[in-house]
């Protein structure tokens, strides 16, 4: 017969992990003014809310774009010209796969991975003031909002105006059996830590708890990502919080 000492300890890191399991996620169970940082910090990386990307290389031939060298207009990425028109002073490949930033130093040829935060949903705007994220961006209540994060330090220079005006025409959410959602604006946040994008989308076109899906598609200079986030699932409270 087994030791009762071992079942006792088998029992014990049983219990525990059923515990751990059960509290990954209690944000659900409490209301928001409930929240710890900890908790808030969690809906911000691993809630529906939220999904992380790795670009890909947009290799189409554009006006204003090079493949594997010096660009017009913005910098270079794993061999790649990632700039937009208008993002401000030239440069170019400084060695094979890097290309310098505005202040000297090197970006390395990895694509990087980005994290998409659907930020008009109480649930996202909330816990971005629970963990005190400085400079979190702005959202009006006739918005759906969703921000970009992890681009590369210097990746966009430029009049964020411009830049934004620059993306506005090259992003979309879609939705089966519906019309293509356009942003009616796009804010470019230039933060020490990299640029945020933020796209906003009129809430006048309206996204369900019965969409099975929604996939959002954008491209910054040469990079280009879709991801779906799941409206059945961006629910809080019993409520669907876009």
């Amino acid at each position: 017969m087994p030791n009762r000492r071992i079942c006792a300890w088998i029992a014990l890191i049983a219990a525990g992990g059923a515990a751990i399991a059960a509290g990954a996620q209690t944000w659900k169970d409490k209301r928001i003014a409930e929240w710890s940082p900890d908790e808030a910090r969690q809906v911000l990386t691993e809630s529906p809310w939220v999904k992380t990307v790795t670009p890909t290389p947009n290799e189409s031939d554009k006006p204003g774009r090079t493949r594997g060298g010096a660009g017009a207009d913005g910098v270079g990425l794993g061999g790649f010209n990632l700039g937009l028109p208008g993002m401000g002073r030239r440069s170019g490949m400084n060695g094979a796969g890097r290309a310098p930033g505005e202040d000297g130093t090197q970006y390395s040829g990895a694509l990087p991975t980005l994290t998409l935060r659907w930020i008009s949903a109480l649930p996202m705007s909330s816990a971005l003031l629970i963990a005190r994220e400085l400079n979190a961006p702005a959202v009006d209540e006739d918005h759906y909002a969703i921000a970009v994060y992890g681009l590369p330090s210097g990746f966009l220079r430029g009049d964020p105006d411009s830049l934004g005006a620059g993306l506005k025409g090259r992003a979309t959410i879609k939705r089966d059996k519906k019309k293509d959602m356009t942003p009616s604006g796009v804010e470019v946040l230039l933060r020490d830590d990299g640029p945020v994008v933020v796209y906003f989308f009129p809430r006048s076109s309206e996204i369900a708890r019965k969409d099975k899906q929604v996939e959002f598609d954008a491209e910054i200079g040469r990079l280009k990502f879709a991801q779906s986030f799941v409206p059945d699932e961006m629910v809080y409270q019993g409520k669907l919080e876009l």
